[in-house]
């Protein structure tokens, strides 16, 4: 709306304007002379960016609340090759623009609900009654966070309802790959898809905004070991097969590949294999669709820290 000023997908170098942003984070901080200002990151629908609130006091700071719509006007600069904004002024959106927030938030493409009801479709093509019972239950004990949760906290598929759109698309990936390879066991593959990372939604603590935070548990033990944890939990209350069950905790703490990347064992089976390059095609897919976006065709980004390199995105 017209009314909401700019937004952020729209920014550019120069540009004086006003914008009706949600406040993610802010944090005092000092410059070198000893003066302070906020550091302020905003976010709408479209994107995010940093902002600079100079000569700050501690009044100023206390009145910021994340989570919540500012509107503001500003000047919008370039600093080591990022965009930022220079604040004349901030102040609080009314009620009635709060009650649109949802509005403003980055969210996945596809409504939750009909998400859910594809993951609905998938679990019931799970031949295996274990297999199939034991993400039953896993599902339906997270049936609240899975229609909001973000996949991560900063980097792929980390907007409202994330988690159900990263695991949707691997869920088709996969049945694609299935059609090719037919030797494929689809039970396994798809409830590895489906559970390798489920305990993000433990790991992460998130807003009904897809707005989110490492837990404590996350950051001291990880969705991957929490993961088999849940695994194991869920064999003995349901007396389900251990063979079956070793094979998907194998491939929950196999899918990162590689140790430094948070996996102590490769994957070792065919499906985990597989596990690990559809959720590594799902993640490099939004990487790049979400940041073609930040320029134009011909033209190259900033280095992007989640690929370690520059992209292009080509014009022909």
């Amino acid at each position: 709306m017209a009314m909401d000023g700019t937004r952020i997908a729209d920014l550019k170098e120069g540009m004086i304007c006003d914008g009706t942003y949600i406040l993610k984070e802010a944090v005092m901080k000092k410059t070198q002379a000893g003066k302070f200002y906020i550091d302020i990151i905003f976010m709408d629908n479209t994107g995010e960016v940093g902002a600079k609130k100079w000569d700050a006091t501690e009044e100023d700071m206390a009145r910021l609340k994340s989570n919540k719509l500012y509107k503001v006007h500003v000047r919008v600069q370039m600093w080591q090759n990022k965009m930022q904004l220079n604040l004349n002024s901030i102040r609080l959106a009314p009620p009635e623009d709060q009650a649109r927030i949802a509005e403003f938030v980055p969210s996945a493409p596809i409504a939750p609900d009909e998400m859910m009801e594809t993951v609905k479709v998938y679990i019931d093509k799970i031949g295996n009654s274990d297999l199939k019972e034991l993400v039953k239950s896993i599902y339906n004990d997270f049936r609240e966070k899975l229609i909001y949760y973000p996949a991560a906290k900063a980097l792929h598929h980390a907007i409202r309802s994330g988690y159900l759109y990263h695991i949707t698309t691997m869920l088709a990936t996969a049945e694609k790959i299935s059609e090719v390879y037919p030797g494929v066991d689809t039970d396994l593959l798809y409830t590895g898809v489906l559970l390798h990372d489920v305990m993000k939604l433990e790991e992460l603590d998130s807003t009904e905004l897809g707005i989110a935070d490492y837990s404590i548990e996350g950051q001291l033990i990880g969705h991957i070991e929490m993961g088999v944890a849940l695994v194991e939990k869920k064999q003995n209350e349901l007396g389900l097969d251990p063979k079956i069950c070793m094979l998907v905790k194998h491939m929950i703490i196999s899918h990162h590949n590689l140790p430094e990347y948070g996996s102590p064992k490769p994957p070792m089976f065919l499906e985990a294999e597989l596990l690990h390059y559809i959720d590594l095609i799902d993640a490099r897919v939004y990487d790049f669709e979400n940041h073609y976006r930040t320029v134009e065709p011909g033209e190259v980004t900033e280095k992007i820290w989640s690929l370690d390199r520059r992209i292009y995105r080509p014009d022909y």
